[in-house]
């Protein structure tokens, strides 16, 4: 199994709540009004990851706890989340998706990011910032639930299952899995994994007829 070798994503090490990281080209990004869903939001609205725009163009924000003033106030565990089918362009995920699920609980992984692919438009995309494996912050914190290497991604992209399974160990998730998403970039740091996936639509999934 293999991840894209080209690195764009940069995310500030040191400083997790203020830093803002920079993604360079080649990852360009049109010149448009963008429909954003930042979830876990807490009380920060910076783009951690970005394309040269550190703005918001039009932002829904989504967290658990009122007080922080999110639009929506809504378990990120509890699915599907309250919004329609192709809304977003963007979905941002700054250091919460270790704040749910459980470590081995596959049916809400794929669950969870069948509903972000729901959510987004076709080729919209998922920036997202975990801890990275080895780093303290990983079970330093008493509500990280699950930790998230970077190879749970490969199992996210229906050719990698064409490519993989029956010839490497793999396990084949397809029987429950149906979204699809390219990996578009992967970076780490002492502390981060950030990565950007891109909604595939319709999915490459082959069924049996394609088979034949």
């Amino acid at each position: 199994m293999a991840l894209p070798q080209t690195l764009a994503v940069v995310v500030a090490a040191d400083n997790r709540e203020e830093g803002v990281g920079e993604l360079r080209p080649p990852f360009l990004l049109e010149e448009q009004m963008k429909k954003e869903l930042l979830i876990g939001c807490g009380s920060q609205r910076v783009k951690v990851i970005h394309d040269g725009d550190t703005t918001f163009d039009d932002l829904t924000t989504l967290d658990i706890n009122p007080t922080h003033g999110p639009d929506v106030v809504h378990d990120l565990c509890a699915l599907p989340l309250p919004f329609d089918d192709d809304e977003f362009d963007e979905i941002h995920a700054y250091e919460v998706l270790e704040h749910t699920g459980a470590q081995g609980d596959y049916k809400f992984f794929f669950a969870q990011f069948s509903d972000f692919w729901r959510i987004l438009k076709p080729d919209g995309k998922l920036f997202a910032t975990v801890p990275r494996i080895g780093s303290p912050w990983l079970w330093g914190d008493p509500s990280h639930t699950r930790a998230f290497p970077k190879e749970y991604l490969l199992f996210l992209s229906q050719p990698q299952y064409d490519a993989e399974v029956g010839i490497t160990p793999m396990s084949d998730f397809r029987y429950i899995f149906h979204a699809d998403f390219d990996i578009v970039h992967v970076e780490e740091n002492n502390d981060h994994l950030a990565f950007v996936i891109q909604a595939i639509k319709p999915s490459r999934q082959r069924t049996k007829n394609d088979l034949h």
